[in-house]
């Protein structure tokens, strides 16, 4: 089972996106507020949000392109 994980700070718009993104594509996520978790920064050094972990490796910085966040989720079927 794939986890992933958003790095996000309040009012993201990007990181709501990509929580749209993931609920289309029924992967299950944990958000992490990264201004109320300031450690998670010390592993995966993010200068704007989001940032997308998907099994313990920052995969994006950004918004990604649906597909490739699909194919690094490991839900390539439509």
């Amino acid at each position: 089972m794939v986890e992933v994980q958003i790095l996000t700070t309040p009012g993201c718009s990007g990181c709501a996106t990509v929580e749209k993104m993931l609920d289309k594509i029924k992967v299950k996520y944990a958000v992490i507020d990264v201004t109320k978790n300031p450690k998670i920064l010390e592993k995966y050094p993010i200068m704007s949000a989001p940032g997308i972990v998907i099994n313990g490796k920052l995969e994006f910085v950004g918004v990604p392109k649906e597909d490739a966040l699909r194919k690094k989720a490991g839900k390539n079927e439509g």
